[in-house]
């Protein structure tokens, strides 16, 4: 009995060491699991928990003009308010809530949750101005609150010139990143690097008041000079409102002024503007969805001279000419080479000249530009032929996007060229059913304007390191050359003749060699809507500057024709005195 209790025992015993050994086994692996594999992992996560860290936003970068002078957008320091309610005693709760919603202005019952919330950190508000900080501080002491609430550094942007240049600096949100524009396009050089302060908590998140906190201080963003010059920007908006009132544009309207010379954009406007300090503000938006809403935004902070396309009519007709006498196809002074019998026919399909009823009859290329002879350039583009004028398309950047530095640009819009029949070669000679941006146009113009190379436009000229004042120049980008110096040359003595007795003779500014075109053209098919332009290159003998202005289906009492309304962006505006030498400046340089 006694060896038959032993031999029991001892298989007990047995079974009690091989399970220990099991479980030491398993121990061993656990802990080897946890300090080798997941070692990192939870060291991050302990350090997560016992660590209460407060970002504090970077300055943004100062955005200035061309000038280096004038400030477009800059950050000034404001604070950031939050809470951490375990620091915070029970019975105060309520009192710091009210405190809190009072000198913030901030919902009451919305404060009282974040700070009951056991949460180390909640946002009570952003963006504060010092005096309503400091007259929480006044009250935190009167209060004996010497924790819980943490006011911490932070930033907020600022548009001195308001409505200036919207649409291309754009704005910066809540958290300081940009949105649009300028704002979005150099995000990562304006945006600065954040800063943080970190101190060690307990383990519920409690302050351990024998440790101090870590501050890591914010580095500030890098400054941008634009090639907007602050002059020209206002004289263009100022007066690209006018003509969009007078003429009664229901679809606003842009203007782009570019050097030619180095593709700076010297000012880029757009109507309507919008409010940068304010920009989700709306007129009348009581009783709209947020659908609603959010596309009458998106519509305000559109750039419609990058983003929308439009057919451009006969300021196309540039690129016709420039196309024809390139390949020696004609040339510009030959006495009765075309004529114009009102119309032409194409392939069974009869094209009006838009003087059908009283026809130009024979013509050289300069009178057909002067007079915008339909005719004259569907037969200049059947003598191209549709694969030699797709390469000058292509030549002069019409199927690629400029690459100016802003967010959203579009590019044009054309047929694949097999799908190109006669018809369709005849309406694209003179600028009609196919689509271009705004400063593809310009663009392709500032070609012809610097001798015949095509050039990148762009916005941004120079970044500034503001801590060490290093200087970064953004190159200029030239492309390949597109017509020869001898082409241009002709072609700008023929826009010059189309202010000087042609269709944009009301762009004339006495004393000064102006050059130009009109186009007229419908605003998609069957709309009853009509985009008039204007191109301008001044001076003639030596450009400096490339103008388009484009409004959007006028309806007012001046008609949609091109060479009616140019009249209200010229002489109009030399009856205001004060600004006749800018104006001149902003045409000759």
């Amino acid at each position: 009995m006694q060896k038959t209790c032993s031999i029991k025992n001892k298989k007990m015993m047995l079974w009690i060491i091989i399970v220990s050994s099991i479980l030491l086994i398993l121990l061993v692996i656990r802990i080897a699991v946890i300090q080798f594999v997941d070692g990192d992992k939870l060291k991050e996560m302990a350090y997560e928990q016992q660590t209460l860290n407060r970002k504090i936003t970077s300055k943004r970068g100062t955005i200035y003009d061309a000038t280096g002078k004038n400030i477009l957008a800059q950050s000034s320091t404001v604070e950031t308010v939050t809470v951490n309610s375990t620091n915070i005693p029970n019975e105060k709760k309520e009192l710091v809530s009210k405190a809190l919603s009072e000198i913030l202005e901030v919902d009451y019952e919305e404060t009282l949750k974040k700070v009951n919330k056991r949460s180390s950190i909640e946002t009570i508000a952003k963006k504060v101005e010092k005096e309503k900080t400091d007259e929480l501080r006044q009250w935190m002491k009167d209060n004996n609150i010497e924790s819980g609430i943490n006011i911490d550094e932070d930033t907020k942007r600022y548009y001195p010139y308001s409505s200036l240049a919207s649409q291309v600096i754009g704005f910066c949100g809540s958290d300081n990143q940009g949105l649009d524009g300028i704002e979005a396009k150099y995000d990562d050089i304006l945006k600065g690097k954040s800063g943080k302060i970190e101190k060690v908590t307990d383990a519920k998140g409690g302050d351990m008041e024998q440790l101090e906190e870590n501050y890591v201080a914010a580095e500030k963003g890098k400054d941008l000079v634009l090639t907007i010059d602050v002059t020209i920007q206002s004289i263009a908006e100022k007066y690209l409102e006018n003509a969009c009132i007078d003429n009664e544009c229901t679809d606003g309207g842009n203007i782009i002024i570019m050097n030619p010379n180095n593709g700076d954009i010297l000012a880029m406007a757009t109507y309507p503007n919008y409010d940068l300090n304010n920009p989700y503000e709306l007129e009348n938006s009581q009783n709209m969805d947020t659908s609603e809403k959010n596309k009458q935004l998106q519509a305000k902070w559109r750039n419609k001279a990058i983003a929308d396309t439009y057919e451009p009519g006969s300021t196309f007709k540039l690129i016709t000419s420039s196309a024809a006498l390139e390949e020696g196809i004609t040339t510009t002074d030959k006495e009765g080479e075309f004529n114009c019998g009102g119309g032409i026919d194409v392939a069974g399909v009869r094209i009006k000249c838009w003087r059908y009823y009283r026809p130009h009859g024979t013509q050289s290329l300069r009178q057909a530009l002067m007079n915008s002879c339909n005719p004259v350039f569907i037969a200049l583009g059947q003598k191209i032929g549709k694969d030699k004028y797709y390469e000058y398309l292509d030549k002069f950047g019409f199927f690629k996007k400029t690459n100016i530095d802003l967010p959203g640009e579009a590019k044009g819009i054309f047929l694949a060229k097999d799908k190109v029949g006669p018809v369709e070669l005849a309406t694209i000679s003179f600028g009609q059913r196919f689509e271009v941006t705004p400063i593809q146009m310009v663009t392709a113009v500032a070609s012809i304007a610097n001798g015949g190379e095509y050039i990148e436009p762009r916005v941004v000229k120079e970044i500034i390191d503001s801590e060490t004042g290093e200087k970064q120049e953004i190159e200029v980008k030239k492309g390949n050359r597109v017509i020869s110096e001898e082409t241009a040359n002709s072609v700008l003595s023929m826009m010059q003749s189309v202010v000087e007795d042609g269709t944009g003779r009301n762009a004339q500014v006495q004393g000064y060699l102006v050059g130009g075109k009109t186009g007229t053209s419908e605003d998609g098919v069957n709309t009853n809507k009509y985009v008039t332009s204007f191109m301008g290159v001044a001076p003639i003998s030596d450009p400096q500057v490339v103008i388009l202005v484009t409004l959007y289906n006028p309806t007012g009492e001046g008609g949609h024709q091109g060479g009616e309304w140019i009249i209200l962006t010229t002489k109009m505006n030399l009856r205001d005195n004060q600004n006749i030498a800018i104006l001149l400046y902003i045409f000759f340089g």
